[in-house]
């Protein structure tokens, strides 16, 4: 695939992100979403959403539908309370990796409310959490969730698998999607530690915390991307402690 495609390595700036807010959410779109709608910017490779939210305690998102989909969330702040149709619930937290298949159909809500499952005191603070859709490689799967608490894997360095279905990370710590063209990678940081990108004919690098620099092309703030196309193998350093995530793809809408 890489042979067709001219190396690209495109920056968007958190500034140039798309917005929702209103009074319990405030959430920032790196790609069309809602009646954000951009035909210009619907996705990267099989990236179709990175939303990053910040909710207040006591609210959050209301049950409601989805198909086909493949969503990761990671939480970098707080907790978020999640709870589906198939009987799945639990508490989202940083340091756990969460992914939820919508396959054939699935009804959903999280809500940051976790004192309402534990019987603890009502906090005040928001959560903070960046939600991913991929497309899924075959459609009306069952649906199905996994977590997987992967906080040690973090602490060791370097890039983490958190989701994938590439074969490559069966038995590793990535919760597996249904993609196998598909992997989301995370790392976190502290001021002079480097990773290396891995080589796809898409990438998608997402800043949600911190500053880093990426080899050739500057420094990369809180909310800034970098869409990748036919490359890779440049070194990222945190210029403070930050956090990354990375979307490895081998293929593209279009091109499953």
């Amino acid at each position: 695939m890489t042979s067709t495609l001219s190396p690209r390595t495109d920056i968007r700036r958190a500034r140039d992100r798309s917005a929702t807010k209103i009074d319990w959410l405030d959430s920032k779109h790196s790609f069309s979403f809602g009646r954000r709608y951009d035909p210009a910017n619907t996705h990267h490779g099989l990236l179709l959403v990175n939303n990053d939210d910040v909710v207040s305690p006591g609210t959050g998102f209301d049950t409601h539908p989805h198909q086909d989909m493949e969503i990761v969330t990671w939480v970098l702040r707080g907790s978020l309370v999640h709870q589906d149709s198939t009987g799945h619930s639990g508490v989202i937290y940083p340091g756990l990796a969460q992914r939820m298949s919508a396959g054939s159909g699935i009804l959903h809500s999280e809500k940051n409310d976790s004192w309402r499952l534990r019987g603890g005191v009502e906090h005040v603070d928001p959560v903070h959490f960046v939600q991913m859709w991929v497309v899924p490689d075959e459609s009306g799967i069952t649906p199905g969730y996994e977590q997987l608490e992967i906080d040690d894997q973090l602490l060791a360095g370097g890039l983490v698998p958190v989701a994938s279905g590439m074969d490559r990370h069966q038995g590793e710590s990535a919760i597996r999607i249904k993609n196998k063209y598909a992997a989301l990678h995370a790392a976190r940081l502290s001021p002079g530690q480097s990773v290396t990108l891995p080589e796809a004919p898409f990438l998608h690098l997402f800043v949600p915390r911190g500053a880093v620099t990426l080899e050739d092309s500057g420094v990369l703030a809180t909310g800034d991307a970098v869409r990748f196309t036919a490359t890779g193998g440049q070194r990222i350093t945190a210029t403070e402690d930050a956090e990354i995530l990375l979307w490895e793809m081998h293929a593209t809408l279009a091109s499953q």
